[in-house]
């Protein structure tokens, strides 16, 4: 919930600018009311545009809600599905983000779908298990070819905002665990080609090094991305690893 639309409108000036040759795929997710804008922007640009959360039905009296249908008008080809805020904040269950995570891709959107433990759980040895829970749940019945439209996001998140980054080897223990999840439920075709994005206080100066490791196939970035200056170093430093 940061950036006003002129705010968000000038921050993604400069990144089409600036990022018009980047080799890594590049996706921005303002704020509701600022993606028609941004999006307007972005038409003629490699980056595309995405939404921070979406519901599970196309219309009806769901006061406050944005359907993936409202986002694909307005220009969205992405959309982000189980964030921790959403699951700690707004406590939405595994089974209802399941039923989200249906609704947009089947409704043409693709889906960062995040999962991750908090620092309690992590600190109590619970990390494999509650991703086990967010992984085989958050996932079920999802066809293998709906895989090509899914990134899941690892969060930890104790290194959400906190400026604590997990270390490059923590962050690839979870990825790896992540993968492996995905490979018993799945197979190996879908686990070895899924993007796994890392997603917890990433800067330009860690970014290469947890992006170097093996099953760490790219960022979500948070508060780093709301300045150019430092989201184009993440992109840069993604391309260098």
């Amino acid at each position: 919930m940061n950036l006003l639309v002129g705010e968000a409108v000038e921050l993604v000036t400069t990144l089409k600018n600036q990022l018009a040759d980047a080799e890594a795929e590049v996706v921005v997710c303002p704020a509701f009311p600022a993606l028609h804008a941004v999006s307007q922007v972005l038409k003629d640009s490699p980056i595309a545009v995405g939404g921070q959360n979406c519901y599970s039905k196309e219309s009806g009296a769901f006061t406050g809600e944005v359907s993936p249908q409202m986002l694909k008008d307005v220009g969205c080809t992405w959309t982000i599905i189980g964030h921790s805020e959403r699951r700690e904040i707004f406590e939405e269950s595994d089974e209802f983000l399941n039923e989200k995570l249906h609704f947009a891709l089947d409704s043409g959107l693709n889906v960062m779908f995040c999962v991750g433990e908090t620092l309690e759980q992590r600190e109590g040895g619970q990390m494999n298990d509650v991703l086990t829970r967010q992984v085989s749940k958050g996932l079920t019945g999802i066809k293998e070819q709906q895989f090509e439209h899914i990134a899941i996001a690892y969060e930890p998140v104790w290194a959400i905002g906190t400026g604590v980054t997990a270390t490059p080897d923590q962050a690839e223990e979870a990825h790896a665990f992540v993968r492996q999840l995905v490979r018993d439920q799945f197979g190996e075709t879908v686990a070895s080609d899924l993007r796994i994005q890392y997603g917890g206080s990433v800067k330009p100066d860690n970014a290469g090094e947890l992006m170097g490791k093996p099953n760490v196939n790219g960022a979500l970035v948070g508060g780093a991305s709301l300045k150019s200056e430092s989201f184009i170093g993440i992109v840069r430093a993604s391309q260098g690893a």
